[in-house]
């Protein structure tokens, strides 16, 4: 009789294990899509010798893209606000590729001083840069302010990123061919830049704060793009997806236990991983097809259009003239 009741109930049991692991099997290739393909590119050293920078390198986006270009035998200096993560990370990447030519360097994009002490370090030790990867950033922050006094997501995302390429630029010229890629996000298609409150001090709302941060950089990108014109520097801003790092940290509901429960669990799916976000980023930092394509938006591989405000080439220039002024780009000093 227990024998009987045993091999009732056995096919029941084959039958949910086989749906389970099915669906499991189904949600991972959805990811797998939704993630898109992973960047092949022409050889595993088509980054080779190029020396890079890369702005928030010790996670996320960051960490996958050093690694990627660190594997293709790149000379990758990891520009990071907090070095002791940096070194942990630096660690497995030189492990991994046996690559030791990995960096780690300290650039607080919330400090105008350090991400000048970032370029003097820097220029003391190379002589050349032929890719500059703005990748770090921060996302719906409390009401906060940088070392310079810059609402923390305009400040770090933008502010800190303008003066790093300004005071790089000599170097970026005189390295042409050479490249930038600006981080944005499609969030900047919601954005608008507040000429009467562009630092947030009127009133303060973090996810309109984050839209304006990521205008700033698709004009940063055009403008920029137009000053560069005729020097072998190109560059170009990109949307990497949604993608789970640890810029949601400071989204609340996100990261509560209900929607670990019960939202994370379908969302899972169609959010890209960091590799799988990194993706674009790579192709734009080394691939030979796009090395004289400048001021163009991408997302998965491909060239996007860019929201209306986006287009607006009065508001870009001024932008860029505020930005001068606020990280006094012109101050006297060896970076004139």
């Amino acid at each position: 009789m227990i024998i009987k009741r045993i091999s009732e109930k056995i096919p029941t049991t084959i039958v949910i294990g086989s749906s389970l692991i099915g669906g499991f099997g189904l949600v991972c290739l959805i990811k797998e899509f939704v993630g898109g393909p992973r960047y092949q590119g022409v050889d595993t050293s088509d980054a080779e010798n190029k020396v890079i920078i890369i702005t928030g390198a010790n996670t996320g986006l960051g960490k996958e893209t050093a690694w990627e270009l660190a594997r293709r035998k790149a000379k990758v200096y990891m520009a990071c606000r907090d070095i002791q993560k940096c070194e942990i990370a630096r660690k497995e990447i030189v492990l991994d590729t046996k690559n030791k030519y990995v960096y780690c360097r300290q650039c607080d994009l919330a400090s105008l001083d350090s991400v000048r002490k970032f370029v003097e370090t820097f220029k003391s030790k190379e002589k050349r840069l032929d890719v500059l990867i703005n990748n770090a950033g921060v996302m719906r922050t409390p009401n906060s302010k940088t070392k310079d006094g810059f609402e923390m997501q305009l400040g770090v995302n933008h502010m800190g990123h303008f003066l790093l390429t300004n005071l790089l630029l000599d170097m970026l010229k005189e390295s042409a061919p050479s490249r930038i890629i600006n981080v944005s996000s499609v969030a900047h298609k919601r954005g608008k830049i507040n000429k009467d409150d562009l630092n947030s001090e009127k009133n303060y709302d973090p996810s309109t704060a984050y839209a304006q941060s990521k205008l700033a950089n698709i004009l940063f990108t055009n403008e920029l793009a137009k000053r560069l014109e005729g020097t072998g520097v190109t560059v170009n801003s990109v949307h990497p997806g949604i993608v789970d790092t640890e810029i949601i940290r400071h989204m609340s509901f996100y990261n509560s236990w209900i929607s670990t429960i019960f939202l994370k669990p379908l969302i899972w799916p169609f959010i890209k991983n960091p590799q799988q976000g990194a993706q674009t980023i790579i192709y734009l930092a080394i691939d030979t097809r796009v090395e004289k394509i400048s001021g163009k938006y991408f997302s998965n591989y491909e060239e996007e259009d860019v929201g209306d405000q986006a287009k607006d080439e009065n508001t870009s220039k001024w932008l860029w003239a505020t930005s001068e002024r606020w990280t006094r780009l012109h101050q006297t000093s060896i970076y004139k």
